[in-house]
């Protein structure tokens, strides 16, 4: 049975088949395309799991990535998708030391673009991590932050207005 028809069905908030999975994957890394491609699937949850699942194997085995970061910068960056997106900015810190200038310049503007305009909390908190521990060491990026940080330090939701005020916190701001 294929990954994708594994991966529906259930709550769509469990993990479902996605553990299992990625133990097949990280054994036979010759699946990681398969895998992939479930990231074009119809299916939000399918591919609400393949973002755990990407998260997971990229823990294990970031090597298993490495090929894909263009495809994640150019296809996966565009799916209008909460899930997807909180995972990219994970991703893209676990592999910062990966991406070369033109991959990170692409990473950066995909993050800016999500903390200027998305709305769900958990994107808004993970792109914060990411591009607040990038921050630290890119003055740029760390002035054009600040801003963001502000009107999110006020943010309604506990942990974005927390998660804003940690940022800015960590930047001296």
């Amino acid at each position: 049975m294929s990954f994708e028809k594994r991966l529906q069905g259930g709550h769509p908030n469990s993990l479902g088949n996605t553990i299992q999975i990625v133990e097949e994957v990280l054994k036979n890394p010759h699946l990681f395309d398969e895998l992939f491609n479930c990231y074009f699937s119809q299916d939000e949850v399918v591919r609400l799991r393949v973002s755990n699942g990407m998260k997971r194997i990229c823990k294990e085995n970031k090597g298993m990535l490495i090929p894909y970061l263009n495809r994640f910068l150019d296809e996966i960056s565009k799916i209008d998708q909460a899930s997807t997106q909180w995972t990219l900015a994970q991703l893209f810190l676990l592999l910062e030391k990966d991406l070369d200038d033109s991959q990170m310049a692409k990473a950066k503007g995909i993050l800016k673009n999500n903390i200027a305009n998305h709305q769900d909390w958990i994107v808004l908190n993970q792109t914060m991590d990411t591009l607040g521990k990038w921050a630290k060491n890119d003055e740029e990026l760390k002035v054009w932050l600040a801003p963001h940080l502000e009107r999110l330090s006020t943010d309604n939701r506990k942990s974005v207005s927390k998660k804003a005020q940690k940022t800015q916190g960590l930047l001296n701001l």
